[in-house]
């Protein structure tokens, strides 16, 4: 269920603060300001992430808010696992989650963490990683709600790691998922209700 700690509590305590402080580089913001879309806080739902960057109309700022906001997850993984070990790479996903929907440099008001979930899964550990981005895929051609694909591919990523043999994560799957839901609650009401948008709606 979790990996064996064999890093020290100061490897590891460096590990969270530097991930953490990776995972809270806004991108979406950044690359909003690049593409002269203006503030997106004040574009559609407000979230910083590369669904309401796509809500602006524009697909190339999209699409690099999504890969920077996997890629800082997942350098944040890689680092740790060369310079420490699994517990470290484990960690080191989670606090980069965690920077990613509570940045400090926005006073801790982020967004929900769907990239930054899945490049930290792809980096722990690749079938895993594919198997919540084709949970996504497959439920976002389905049902065409961004937010519903999320919660979809978290709630089996525990499911996958088992099945995929990595057991060691399924607690930060568990915690990941459990996150994400939380960010998403407004979604889940809208998605009850039959008011949530779907993806490409501006």
């Amino acid at each position: 269920m979790i990996p064996d700690i064999s890093s020290g509590f100061g490897a590891l305590a460096l590990t969270a603060v530097l991930a953490y402080l990776l995972g809270s580089v806004p991108f979406g913001l950044v690359m909003a300001r690049l593409f002269g879309l203006g503030d997106l806080r004040q574009i559609g739902s407000g979230n910083i992430g590369a669904t309401n960057v796509l809500r602006t109309g524009s697909k190339p700022a999209a699409a690099l808010t999504l890969i920077l906001d996997a890629a800082k997850a997942g350098i944040a993984v890689l680092i740790a696992r060369a310079a420490f070990a699994e517990d470290a790479a484990q960690l080191a996903g989670f606090a980069a989650f965690l920077g990613h929907c509570f940045p400090i440099w926005l006073g801790f008001k982020g967004g929900k963490g769907v990239a930054t979930f899945l490049g930290t899964l792809i980096a722990l550990a690749f079938p895993l990683g594919a198997a919540a981005c084709a949970t996504w895929l497959v439920t976002a051609l389905l049902f065409r709600i961004s937010s519903l694909s999320a919660l979809a591919a978290a709630a089996l990523s525990p499911l996958w790691a088992v099945l995929l043999g990595r057991p060691d994560a399924v607690l930060l799957c568990l915690a990941l998922a459990g996150l994400v839901f939380w960010r998403h609650k407004p979604n889940i009401a809208r998605i009850l209700d039959g008011s949530e948008p779907k993806i490409g709606k501006s």
